[in-house]
């Protein structure tokens, strides 16, 4: 049965579900025939990750020789740290030497280096399959982690695109000593060691800087010690090569993540309802850090098991379908209803799933 063919008003979602899985597998099967090279996928896992490390350090000495713009070395190493992201999440579904650990082990490692802002990613395997077991459910701590469900606001705003601070207000927010120490605890233990060295660093970077600014504004310059300003210029550099980027990334990533994903009131596995598809134009300029993911990552959700990379090559074939399906594309509103699937309050329970899906 192909996309022209089925009607979504006669099955169920775990039927539309299925056939969007069916479509978007043959087109991938079609993309290897015509491509036989796209059949050698850790080698391609590998040089892509190679070509993005490469980058990312050719970039930083170019800048540190003074042969690059500051802001130009920080944009393009954020677009590649994007690229260590998508192989990291298929590395997590173990797509890449999934026989050979020492290499798959290694391309963890190796992400996670060019990407210290992140948790440790053996801890978040464990966490990303559960999202897909529990997705838009309050257990899914990986959406909620990044503000899926949180109503938008100045929190919100400061958690999409800060890791500790989303803590941090998670640690204000806890109702006694004891989930707050906890909170401390689990948030020590998944960063430990690069994140806490990454965001220690860049609120390091932002308050020498702001101090500075104030000094200067009050016509009182401080006297820092040699010692401090030395370290300063480390940390400078930084925060253009690996700080910055991946400041700029998260953020773009949490963004979009967190808006296309819907959380609270969705059927337990509808995989329908779990996410939409949001492309509009004007978040091109966020989808340019994080690999195009709201574009793409609806796709992940119905066919876990493709790398990214065929996941943008299929990438018409499957909107067709899911569009065909149900699935919803730009709905904006999910801004105002902090993500919650239902357009209108009460209406949810009163509709069938194929209605549900429809609305």
């Amino acid at each position: 049965m192909d996309g022209t063919s089925a009607s979504p008003r006669q099955m169920n979602a775990q039927q539309r579900s299925a056939h969007i899985r069916e479509v978007v597998l043959a087109e991938g099967l079609l993309l290897r025939q015509r491509h036989p090279w796209l059949l050698h996928q850790d080698a391609l896992g590998a040089g892509i990750l190679a070509f993005a490390l490469v980058g990312m350090l050719g970039s930083a000495a170019l800048y540190i020789t003074g042969h690059m713009a500051w802001w130009v070395c920080l944009l393009l190493n954020a677009f590649l740290a994007s690229l260590t992201h998508e192989l990291e999440h298929d590395l997590i579904h173990s797509m890449y030497f999934r026989k050979q650990r020492l290499p798959h082990n290694l391309m963890m490692g190796l992400v996670w280096l060019a990407r210290p802002s992140t948790i440790n990613p053996w801890v978040r395997r464990h966490i990303h399959l559960n999202h897909h077991k529990v997705s838009g459910s309050e257990t899914d701590i990986e959406e909620r982690a990044i503000t899926n469900g949180e109503p938008w606001g100045l929190a919100r705003l400061l958690m999409v695109g800060d890791n500790i601070m989303s803590a941090l207000i998670r640690v204000l927010r806890a109702p006694s000593w004891k989930h707050k120490l906890g909170i401390l605890k689990r948030t020590a233990l998944v960063y430990a060691p690069l994140a806490l060295l990454h965001w220690g660093a860049w609120y390091v970077f932002l308050g020498f800087h702001a101090a500075n600014g104030i000094a200067s504004l009050l016509g009182a310059p401080i006297d820092w010690s040699a010692n401090t300003l030395a370290v300063m210029h480390i940390i400078d550099i930084a925060a253009v090569v690996i700080i910055g980027p991946n400041v700029l990334r998260t953020f773009c990533l949490h963004f979009v993540s967190s808006n296309m994903h819907y959380y609270g009131d969705i059927e337990p596995g509808n995989v329908i309802q779990q996410t939409q598809v949001l492309n509009p134009w004007w978040l091109w300029p966020l989808q340019a850090f994080c690999f195009n993911f709201g574009s793409t990552h609806g796709i992940h959700h119905f066919v876990v098991k493709e790398p990214f990379y065929i996941r943008q090559m299929t990438v018409k074939t499957a909107h067709k379908v899911m569009a065909e399906m149900g699935v919803r594309f730009n709905d904006f509103g999910t801004f105002a209803r902090a993500n919650r699937f239902a357009r209108q309050e009460g209406r949810l329970s009163e509709l069938n799933p194929v209605e549900r899906t429809a609305i």
